[in-house]
């Protein structure tokens, strides 16, 4: 029961300031304002969050996890693009459904160098997971084979290049179709890999 209301505390404090901080702007937005909106002290938001960066941090390791374990869940049979492109769809599946808000988070992160670096940060230790879970799908050493950091590597910048465009263009195209063709460029690089006997 406590673990269950302190994700619900989390989960209002996460809400209430991705909304303020991508409406607002960062550098707008105060403790004290996202811990109101959300219903709680600005105690309790430090119990929960270091920082206004930490919220943003927290969405972010959330995204991570997510595309590490859809990749886990794919058939060990398919081609890597495949499976890589189904796990960076997970994240940007939700950007699909939630247009306008994930809209304002991913401006905001892009455009806010603070939170920005917070991101790239973020997306080593993505393409680190990935490696790992690419290297066991294949029966590949990630410490010594080039393969899955690189291919980890290649699925983030598709996702990073499909973010800038879906986030410059204000929304106007499918983040799930430039993601479908982003990896349509990439599949011949990402299927040249010998799978490990």
């Amino acid at each position: 029961m406590a673990e269950r209301k302190r994700l619900l505390v989390s989960t209002e404090l996460t809400e209430a300031a991705l909304q303020l901080l991508a409406l607002k702007g960062f550098d707008a937005v105060t403790v004290d304002e996202i811990a109101a909106a959300a219903g709680v002290s600005k105690r309790t938001f430090f119990r929960y969050f270091a920082s206004k960066e930490d919220v943003v941090v927290q969405f972010l390791t959330e995204m991570g996890t997510g595309m590490r374990a859809a990749l886990a869940d794919r058939p060990a049979e398919e081609p890597p693009s495949v499976a890589l492109l189904h796990a960076v769809r997970v994240p940007i599946d939700t950007c699909g459904e939630h247009t306008d808000r994930a809209l304002r988070v991913v401006q905001l992160i892009l455009r806010t160098p603070a939170l920005l670096a917070r991101f790239l940060e973020r997306q080593a230790q993505w393409r680190e997971d990935l490696a790992d879970e690419l290297a066991g799908r294949l029966r590949l050493d990630a410490g010594t084979d080039l393969y899955p950091r690189l291919a980890a590597g290649m699925a983030l910048t598709a996702f990073d290049t499909v973010l800038q465009h879906w986030s410059d263009a204000g929304g106007a195209d499918d983040p799930a179709e430039l993601t479908d063709r982003a990896f349509a460029v990439l599949a011949p690089a990402l299927d040249a890999v010998v799978r490990k006997e």
